[in-house]
């Protein structure tokens, strides 16, 4: 695989709230602040990078597909409370088969029993939990590394 040059992060609903919502599982970070640091890096990075959130299952399932018409070369997604739920945006990542990593910004294994459930998990090329809005950043330094390596970090 060469390297990315067009890379979507997905958030999934109530990431909009980020910064005042429940920051002690979520921390203080607003959505706003993540993106553009991801944006920054990407730049850097000479990839172009878009983010889009919904809090509407269907949108997000349509932005999926989308990104394949797009040519999206790797998705970052949190699939927030989707996660546990979602068997249609599973197979819309399933059909565009585009790589991506799976990004919580808590640990779901330490939280209640039903968050430690996804649908996404089996199908990602990785998982990143428990970091915080520094997930996401993982997850794209992974995604510009490993593409660039073929896969191979």
């Amino acid at each position: 695989m060469t390297s990315p040059r067009n890379i979507l992060v997905l958030h999934g609903p109530n990431l909009n709230l980020l910064g005042s919502r429940e920051p002690k599982h979520y921390g203080l970070a607003t959505l706003e602040s993540i993106n553009q640091r991801l944006v920054q890096r990407a730049l850097q990075a000479g990839v172009v990078l878009a983010h889009y959130q919904s809090n509407v299952e269907g949108e997000l399932v349509n932005r999926i597909q989308q990104a394949a018409r797009d040519g999206v070369d790797f998705i970052i997604i949190n699939p927030a409370a989707y996660t546990h739920t979602s068997i249609a945006m599973r197979d819309a990542l399933a059909a565009v088969a585009i790589p991506f990593v799976e990004v919580h910004l808590s640990n779901v294994y330490a939280r209640e029993k039903f968050r430690h459930k996804s649908y996404f998990t089996d199908l990602a090329v990785g998982i990143v939990s428990g970091f915080g809005g520094k997930g996401y950043e993982l997850a794209l330094e992974y995604a510009l590394q490993s593409t660039a390596n073929g896969g191979d970090t």
